[in-house]
């Protein structure tokens, strides 16, 4: 006597335990399609994100790609011009009383002749002997500033006990402007985070690409992490 018997227990019909088989393999059905749920969700984000980030990339791209061409063509062999800035020099009348040191020069300047740009570095040197023939001269303190913007460079010079400062101002044209604002040339701190945004960018692009080419596939990423990190490894073991 069996002990199903002896437990007066009925193994269960064949119908039933087929139904509980079908149960689970369509909760397994219903869990797989959720998972292909989430993860095409989360493709279909990263797409957009790297729609939207291409979209900006692309429009200051454009800028940096066409300034970036002049750049690199800015000698020889293939240079290409950019046209002559127009240069102007003048004598300015000093204030009385004259300004002590180049930061006050600078700062008196900024007011007076409204320059744009920032001022760069600031020379400044001292009051020392020459030679002038058999004769042995003192020559004056000399300050030279600088302020540099995309529109314009203004070089200053200055021989204290002078009455004026000479200052020389060259204004650049369209291209020039446009290179310097490549450079980064005498630009404020919002026009360098903002290209900060694109080098952030640039970043986004391409991990979203990366992760949008693996589709979240398992196979793929891992292969591709593989990949990444022997490369890092080779780099990291060529430079020991």
């Amino acid at each position: 006597m069996s002990v199903l018997d002896t437990l007066d227990i009925q193994p269960p019909a064949a119908g039933e335990h087929d139904a509980q088989e079908a149960r689970r393999l369509d909760g397994d059905e219903r869990k797989s399609r959720r998972q292909r749920s989430r993860r095409a969700s989360v493709i279909k984000w990263l797409r957009n994100v790297h729609g939207w980030v291409g979209l900006w990339g692309a429009a200051l791209g454009l800028l940096f790609g066409a300034t970036g061409f002049f750049l690199n063509h800015r000698g020889g062999p293939l240079r290409v011009l950019t046209g002559e800035p127009q240069v102007s020099v003048m004598q300015v009348p000093l204030p009385q009383p004259a300004p002590q040191t180049p930061r006050e020069l600078a700062k008196w300047l900024e007011q007076e002749l409204k320059i744009g740009g920032s001022p760069g570095r600031m020379q400044k040197e001292p009051e020392h002997p020459v030679a002038w023939g058999d004769r042995s001269v003192v020559q004056p303190e000399h300050w030279q500033l600088n302020f540099a913007s995309p529109k314009q460079n203004t070089s200053v010079e200055y021989w204290v006990g002078n009455n004026t400062v000479t200052v020389k101002r060259s204004a650049n044209t369209l291209l020039a402007m446009l290179t310097n604002m490549h450079k980064g040339v005498g630009l404020s701190v919002g026009w360098v985070l903002l290209i900060d945004t694109l080098a952030g960018s640039l970043i986004l692009l391409s991990l979203t690409g990366v992760l949008l080419w693996t589709e979240l596939n398992r196979r793929k990423t891992v292969g591709l992490l593989l990949v990444v990190g022997s490369i890092a490894a080779a780099v990291v073991l060529g430079t020991m």
